[in-house]
């Protein structure tokens, strides 16, 4: 088994309307529950980064440290600290990430500080493995209203694995998203 994950879920969810991390998916309380009983099957520990534990059943939160802004980077900085090994960070919004996927990235999460996924199409900034030396630039990039994670991980020992099936990197974001997700034949 691997270590620990930490899923994404303090988003605004703007474009949906209401909180995407708390909706019903197939058979679970919540998108968040779906993606937490999933990675729990590789990881010994399972957190969720959100502002708040929103969640019903409660799950393992690791609260945003500045609540007032919605930030990846505002979690990462959170997060980091926390961890002494790499930790998987996905979102609750990418319910069709392969295990298979996550086991090729953990293949190089000690030799680099941070392991992301990609397709033919985009990086996935938010779906990989990221050291705790990173902890200090996520917090300065936060505390300095400095957003993108791609300027967390420029100048970073990176190692960007691609992968065919980037059917598996849907999120789900609007409401049209959502419903498709819930097709069986997705």
């Amino acid at each position: 088994m691997l270590d620990n994950c930490v899923i994404l879920a303090g988003g605004k969810s703007s474009r949906m309307g209401k909180d995407k991390t708390l909706m019903p998916f197939h058979n679970e309380p919540s998108l968040t529950h779906y993606i937490h009983k999933k990675l729990s099957k590789i990881f010994q520990n399972v957190y969720i980064s959100s502002k708040f534990n929103k969640f019903n059943p409660p799950l393992n939160v690791i609260n945003d440290e500045i609540s007032d802004i919605f930030s990846p980077m505002i979690a990462l900085a959170s997060i980091l600290p926390k961890f002494n090994a790499p930790v998987f960070i996905a979102t609750a919004d990418m319910p069709f990430i392969k295990i298979s996927s996550i086991l090729e990235l953990a293949k190089y999460k000690d030799e680099y500080d941070v392991v992301i996924a990609s397709d033919d199409e985009f990086r996935h900034t938010l779906c990989g493995f990221y050291s705790p030396t990173l902890a200090n630039k996520a917090k300065f990039l936060a505390q300095n209203n400095q957003h993108k994670i791609g300027t967390l991980i420029q100048n970073a020992n990176i190692k960007i694995v691609n992968f065919d099936d980037k059917k598996q990197f849907f999120n789900i974001n609007t409401p049209h998203e959502y419903e498709s997700a819930l097709d069986e034949n997705f």
